[in-house]
């Protein structure tokens, strides 16, 4: 398929080398992975994982991509590319080159598909390009977690995916897209698992990384728990989620969210699942594309050291644009902000200084410091 493209990344590995001192060796290393062309003057879509290769252990460390490369079908020339934006979280990204007149691929309606369906994976596994894989739709909305604990919802395949099918086109009969392939199960005994996320799902991802280069989402601030029919039956509430906590001036709060409540339907949209809350970021997006959005994660002034592990959970969940510090008006001092604006690199917007709206004030680092001292 003409709109399907190899991609080749080049990244830095630094290696220990000796416990002493601490010596390291530098040398460079490639990944492919493949990718699909969006618009005819070189946005291409593919997966996270393969343009953002950084990771570290206690013995090496690599890079972000130092250089991602794209060949076209039938086109053995490189064109090196951009990385216009990445999301984590959806394991998306999109990236760039500078040619225009390009076959952009056809999507289907990802969530008319059904099981049983012809379904073929087009990519570039071991480098070889174009290379085509047939099979059937397993399942849809099937719940999948990865190797770092990530959650998605995907369309799940028996067409054969190898490494360096990443990033390809999962397709219909008609030769239109219906997922992007993004990992297999592999292991003894396990055979033709694999995976793709639903081009529907990619849609408002795709234009936030082109527009922000990175996805703007709500935040709500409440924790919650999975109510399936037994659960909901056996204490007398219905399927949803129960609401266990909610933060302090959180969208949630003003909302009128309290404990205890089960949210079951978020426009229009029937919630059973706490992921399924993600919906609501799809309705903000819709009805107000082009407004700055922040995300603002609540931390208790009281909770200390404690505060560092929360901000990085909630960092996998969420975008965070900045911190609002509250309860200070007690014993508690807030110090562990310090470390983790260090650590995380995320600002200090507001503090509470008292229960009521009034008693938020805009954050000042100097006035902040010496109330610590």
């Amino acid at each position: 398929m003409p709109s399907i493209v190899g991609i080749k990344v080049e990244y830095n590995v630094n290696s220990l080398i000796s416990m002493f001192g601490k010596q390291t060796q530098t040398s460079t290393a490639t990944a492919s992975g493949s990718g699909i062309i969006i618009s005819e003057d070189g946005y291409i879509l593919t997966n996270n994982h393969i343009v953002a290769t950084s990771s570290s252990e206690s013995y090496y460390e690599v890079s972000e991509a130092t250089k991602v490369t794209v060949t076209l079908f039938n086109d053995d020339t490189e064109y090196e590319a951009k990385i216009v934006g990445k999301d984590e979280q959806t394991d998306l990204a999109v990236i760039k080159i500078e040619k225009t007149g390009l076959p952009k691929a056809e999507f289907a309606d990802s969530d008319n598909i059904k099981v049983g369906e012809f379904a073929m994976a087009v990519g570039n596994p071991l480098g070889m390009q174009s290379s085509i894989t047939c099979g059937v739709v397993s399942a849809v909305n099937r719940e999948v977690t990865d190797s770092e604990g990530k959650q998605f919802t995907l369309i799940q395949t028996d067409a054969a995916i190898n490494s360096g099918n990443s990033g390809g086109a999962l397709v219909n009969s008609e030769g239109k897209v219906i997922g992007i392939n993004t990992l297999k199960l592999s292991g003894t005994g396990i055979e033709g698992m694999g995976f793709a996320i639903p081009i529907n799902s990619t849609t408002d991802i795709t234009s936030q990384l082109i527009q922000y280069s990175k996805v703007k989402r709500p935040y709500i601030g409440i924790s919650g728990m999975d109510l399936n029919e037994q659960t909901a039956k056996a204490n007398n509430l219905v399927v949803g989620v129960y609401v266990k906590s909610i933060e302090d001036f959180s969208a949630g709060e003003k909302a009128g969210i309290k404990i205890g409540d089960v949210i079951i339907e978020a426009d229009g949209q029937k919630i059973t699942k706490m992921d399924e809350l993600n919906k609501i970021q799809k309705v903000i997006n819709k009805e107000m594309p082009d407004a700055d959005k922040e995300v603002l994660l609540v931390i208790d002034g009281t909770t200390g050291q404690n505060a560092i592990s929360q901000v990085k959970a909630f960092k996998k969940e969420a975008d965070i644009t900045g911190l609002v510090l509250t309860k200070l008006d007690g014993t508690a001092k807030g110090g562990a902000v310090i470390g983790i604006v260090e650590e995380n690199k995320i600002p200090v917007k507001f503090i509470g200084i008292g229960e009521q709206i009034d008693d938020m004030e805009v954050f000042n680092a100097e006035d902040f410091v010496k109330a610590i001292i």
